[in-house]
């Protein structure tokens, strides 16, 4: 799996429609209009997220591999 950062995973959620609802520290809180989960992702700099959480996103987000 291609390692992402945080920022990376944030412009991938809002090129599928998702939006910034919050920011709570270095948390940024993103939602979807119909969707009643929420995400929150973790930016720290550019450090990549860890594989298990990445896929739980991904699941989430309802996005793949290709989508970065």
């Amino acid at each position: 799996m291609k390692q992402v950062s945080g920022k990376d995973l944030i412009r991938t959620l809002e090129r599928n429609g998702w939006r910034l609802m919050r920011i709570q520290g270095s948390h940024h809180i993103y939602g979807k209009v119909g969707e009643p989960l929420r995400i929150s992702v973790p930016v720290h700099g550019s450090h990549p997220l860890k594989p298990g959480i990445l896929k739980h996103f991904m699941k989430i987000a309802g996005l793949d591999e290709s989508d970065f």
